[in-house]
């Protein structure tokens, strides 16, 4: 008899009212989706470029965050940022000053983040899953500057839809190797002796210094096939 009173779940009287309230919430993620996909499937090629929101002006990071985008930009590339401070800011900044469009993604937070001025487009998130989505769907690479969970985030993301075959193969680099030694050597003497990961894997990932070298890296991804996604990725894009 004990034994089945200690299988018995307390009963929880459901709340109508949130339950209406979450349902609602379906119609205010599928507007995210929609503006995003409207308003960004006119910018193409475009490079997603992510690093600390935490990364003070004067740091030469920023300068180099800013001359990577606005080498970018001229090359033909729209850039895709979070649109907030830090390095943020110093890639909406050199695109903006570039020939392409300066894109920012801007995610609202409890303790809120100010878009930078340098937006072309400027698109407004309420949830990190929708958001992320616009970062991968219409990039044609990813370029990866220091920065904390976010950008370790952002990172693990694009890796691990890379390497399952859920969006298409891209440049993934990440810029100032000195940052990133550490955690290759991680992946390398961890993930890999540990068949976490395979050798291959490590393959997706490329380190530069320099803005040139980041543009010439791009280019030479597609020198090939060019960057229009080929009907079979169009399709994998259409599943992401």
């Amino acid at each position: 008899m004990d034994s089945d009173i200690s299988k018995q779940r307390p009963h929880r009287a459901v709340d109508e009212s949130q339950l209406t309230r979450e349902s609602w919430k379906i119609f205010q993620i599928m507007a995210e989706f929609v503006e995003g996909f409207e308003r960004l499937s006119q910018i193409r090629p475009s490079v997603s470029i992510f690093g600390s929101a935490r990364t003070a002006p004067d740091d030469p990071l920023y300068k180099l965050t800013e001359d990577i985008a606005l080498e970018l930009s001229n090359s033909g590339f729209s850039v895709v940022s979070g649109g907030g401070p830090g390095i943020m800011e110093a890639a909406n900044k050199g695109a903006y000053a570039g020939k392409s469009p300066s894109i920012g993604l801007n995610i609202q937070l409890p303790m809120e983040q100010s878009g930078n001025p340098y937006q072309d487009i400027d698109l407004k998130f309420r949830h990190f899953f929708s958001r992320k989505v616009m970062f991968v769907k219409y990039a044609s690479a990813y370029v990866v500057l220091p920065g904390g969970f976010g950008t370790l985030d952002e990172l693990a993301e694009i890796l691990t839809l890379v390497q399952t075959g859920k969006t298409r193969k891209i440049p993934i680099i990440l810029v100032q190797s000195e940052f990133w030694q550490g955690l290759l050597e991680w992946f390398k003497n961890s993930l890999v002796q540990q068949g976490t990961i395979s050798p291959d894997d490590l393959d997706l990932i490329q380190i530069c210094n320099e803005p040139k070298q980041v543009v010439d890296r791009i280019f030479a991804h597609y020198e090939e096939r060019g960057f229009e996604p080929s009907a079979e990725e169009q399709e994998i894009l259409l599943r992401l």
